[in-house]
């Protein structure tokens, strides 16, 4: 069995409670300073925010706006428009990177790798053909061909252009 390890990924998710005391899902939200913490989008119950650790430019994550820890305690309007956000972020992940694939992922409890055990997220990865390499592994180094803030605008751009549509 091959094995891909993200060891750059645990100072992170070490780093999170360290960072803010509390949850990051609950708090940056509440700023109401998008562009500074990188919120996407926002609806009624939940909202999207670019992951500022991501796998690979485009990392999204889909919260509720309430503090759960797991699909069965969300009601159903929150799942409801959680999928709605995944489908609507796959849209614009797909304009802007036309990725070969992307990766769906929900870690629930710290023992599933989540970085935030107790507010559930779900991660949008974009994905293309080769975009794993040598560097993490033998590198300890992620190499993301654009900037977090880049990033940022071109998502941010569609989002807010098919809200208005």
């Amino acid at each position: 069995m091959d094995r891909l390890w993200a060891t750059w990924r645990m100072p992170y998710i070490d780093s999170l409670k360290e960072k803010t005391g509390g949850c990051i899902f609950c708090e940056k939200p509440a700023e109401g300073n998008e562009e500074e913490t990188y919120v996407l989008h926002r609806r009624a119950k939940s909202f999207v925010i670019l992951n500022t650790f991501p796998y690979n430019p485009g990392h999204i994550m889909i919260a509720p706006r309430r503090h759960v820890r797991s699909f069965s305690e969300l009601d159903g309007e929150e799942r409801s428009e959680i999928m709605e956000l995944l489908a609507l972020s796959e849209t614009v992940i797909e304009e802007v990177f036309r990725p070969n694939g992307m990766n769906v992922g929900v870690n629930l409890g710290k023992a599933a790798g989540a970085g935030v055990p107790g507010h559930l997220h779900v991660h949008l990865v974009p994905r293309w053909q080769g975009d794993a390499n040598f560097m993490p592994v033998l590198g300890e180094t992620k190499v993301l061909p654009q900037g977090l803030r880049e990033t940022y605008g071109r998502l941010r751009e569609v989002f807010l252009r098919r809200e208005e549509g």
